[in-house]
């Protein structure tokens, strides 16, 4: 049992009505998502396929998995609603809409594609040193978005038979999530499990979290 397990409190959030007349009611024991592609349009590091990955996303989750049109919250630049524009705040916004009272049964897919970064980590939390950020598409002035963020948001507040899938194609993603446990794969088959807890509790409310990511989180050369 982790020892940090009786002092953790999940980050809890109350949904103004403003937030209620934006996004779709929550409907408990249903599936939801969040999607979210950023190509950067004109942009010196511009993104082709990020949209086109979370349309795709989108029609798997519906016609092979059976989520909701409805339940489904997609972010890109080609969205007319402005609220769905994959800035800062709009990216926060349904992050919170994703979780809020979550309870078991629930099912919950976060897919993020655009770019991403590392900045110095300043607590001490990260075995590499490095913090995990997305970059939404105001990032140069508004700021990123870090993985302490992310992990209090969507991972800790989940409770027990609830699950989250992660889906995260960007630089540095392997531990987007903040998530307690890694398994690094290899080409050749081979894995290992690392285990990221160090002072402070990672992990949910009992929930079960599971994150696939496109990169590791840091440089990391295997001999072949």
């Amino acid at each position: 049992m982790n020892p940090h397990a009786n002092n953790f409190q999940p980050r809890q959030f109350n949904m103004s009505p403003q937030m209620n007349n934006m996004l779709p009611p929550v409907e408990h024991g249903r599936k939801r998502a969040v999607l979210c592609g950023i190509t950067y349009r004109g942009h010196p590091r511009s993104l082709k396929g990020s949209i086109n990955d979370v349309l795709s996303m989108r029609y798997f989750l519906v016609e092979k998995l059976g989520f909701p049109n409805t339940s489904i919250l997609v972010l890109t630049e080609d969205e007319r609603d402005p609220y769905k524009y994959p800035t800062m705040a709009n990216i926060r916004l349904p992050l919170r809409w994703h979780v809020h009272g979550c309870q078991p049964g629930d099912s919950l897919v976060f897919h993020y594609s655009g770019h991403g970064t590392r900045v110095r980590n300043q607590d001490g939390e990260e075995i590499d040193g490095h913090d995990e950020s997305l970059c939404p598409v105001d990032y140069e002035t508004e700021g990123r978005i870090l993985d302490d963020e992310i992990s209090n948001t969507i991972v800790r507040p989940l409770p027990r038979g609830a699950t989250l899938h992660g889906i995260i194609d960007t630089c540095f993603s392997g531990t987007f999530l903040d998530l307690p446990f890694l398994c690094r794969i290899i080409r050749a088959g081979y894995f290992m499990w690392e285990d990221h807890r160090i002072s402070s509790y990672k992990g949910t409310r009992g929930g079960i979290a599971i994150s696939i990511s496109a990169c590791e989180s840091k440089f990391w050369r295997y001999n072949s």
